[in-house]
């Protein structure tokens, strides 16, 4: 079973007196970016978290103005605290750099990305009552990266699964169900195309599985899956799936609730965490004071309970949900007005 990593803490006292204070990363990205993370620091210094930011750039347009996409020191940085929030960074299509986010995963083994989707009431979606975890494997498949020209005209990549990876991510899926109560656990595959590769990962899933006997345990075809998404959300549980896979069904599955902007996730190995928004970075309204904080603010509450800030990371979900809900004081992405700071204001005045 997984456990979080040791909390690190700087040394020297709190200056509030209440004992030492932690550090953790916090990395802004591109586009609205720096205004979304500006709203957690406000929301950790009303909840009086103790969490010391360290704060690091990355991405596109920190690449266009230093050529290199992470700034010096925020990889060493993220290994010493084990804890990093992070906003969205840009990935060109077809071309340039390979994906920040990636690159995180591959660097520090965050192995699980924990995407949990829920209804909120206030947010128009096409359901109500979805409450759905995708655990999605984040370091091999296609994402592995490995990819070459066999001729000017033949381009190839290489779907990577290991079996060790295999049951390493299906064990974190059933641990999580155990831990939270969860009925049901859907492996999502091609094993009837693929039958080597998504063929190891069922015949793993199975193989763990029987170590969980009062968890229910069954498994769907990928393009089936996304059709009895769309049509019956309710029937499924906790999902897990291989990486592409993974990020195809978070997303839709992020499209039942009302996209992207109250989807939080967390990147998670033995050593590091990292936690992100993982909607887009906005350019069009980067600057504006427009965009909706709330997916990293939710990412933020994930993060604070597994610091052991169970309470905080409460009462900002529950702040979050109710403003929404009133829908007097919202951004304009959910049919509301206000701006960035004024509806981080509002949940933190609910706080």
């Amino acid at each position: 079973m997984w456990k979080c990593p040791p909390l690190r803490r700087a040394a020297g006292q709190d200056p509030r007196g209440k004992g030492q204070f932690m550090k953790a990363v916090l990395i802004p990205g591109d586009g609205i970016g720096r205004e979304i993370a500006e709203s957690v620091k406000a929301v950790s210094q009303a909840l009086d978290t103790g969490i010391e930011w360290q704060e690091y750039a990355a991405g596109a347009e920190y690449a266009a103005e230093h050529g290199e996409l992470l700034q010096p020191g925020v990889l060493d940085a993220i290994e010493q605290c084990g804890w990093a929030l992070k906003g969205p960074t840009a990935t060109p299509i077809g071309k340039g750099f390979r994906s920040i986010n990636v690159q995180l995963r591959q660097r520090f083994n965050t192995y699980a990305n924990l995407r949990p989707v829920r209804t909120l009431p206030g947010v128009a979606a096409r359901f109500e009552n979805v409450d759905l975890v995708i655990v999605r494997e984040n370091t091999e498949d296609l994402y592995k990266g490995i990819e070459y020209m066999l001729t000017d005209d033949i381009a190839n990549g290489v779907k990577l699964i290991t079996r060790d990876a295999s049951l390493r991510i299906c064990r974190f899926a059933f641990d999580y169900a155990r831990r939270h109560g969860r009925r049901k656990v859907t492996a999502v595959h091609k094993a009837n195309i693929m039958k080597l590769t998504d063929g190891l990962f069922l015949n793993c899933f199975r193989q763990v599985a029987a170590d969980y006997p009062e968890i229910e345990a069954d498994d769907v075809i990928i393009d089936a899956l996304c059709m009895k998404l769309v049509q019956k959300p309710e029937q499924f549980d906790v999902m897990v799936a291989p990486n592409l896979y993974g990020d195809i069904i978070s997303d839709l599955c992020a499209g039942l609730v009302g996209g992207l902007g109250f989807a939080p996730s967390a990147n998670i190995g033995d050593k590091v965490r990292i936690y992100e928004a993982v909607h887009g970075s906005a350019p069009d309204i980067a600057g504006k004071n427009l965009a909706n904080p709330s997916a990293i603010l939710m990412a933020f509450a994930m993060m604070l309970k597994d610091l052991g800030q169970a309470g905080a990371a409460d009462r900002l979900n529950s702040a979050i949900q109710a403003q929404v809900a009133e829908g007097k004081v919202v951004t304009a992405d959910i049919g509301g007005t206000a701006a960035t700071t004024e509806f981080t204001q509002a949940v933190i005045a609910r706080l």
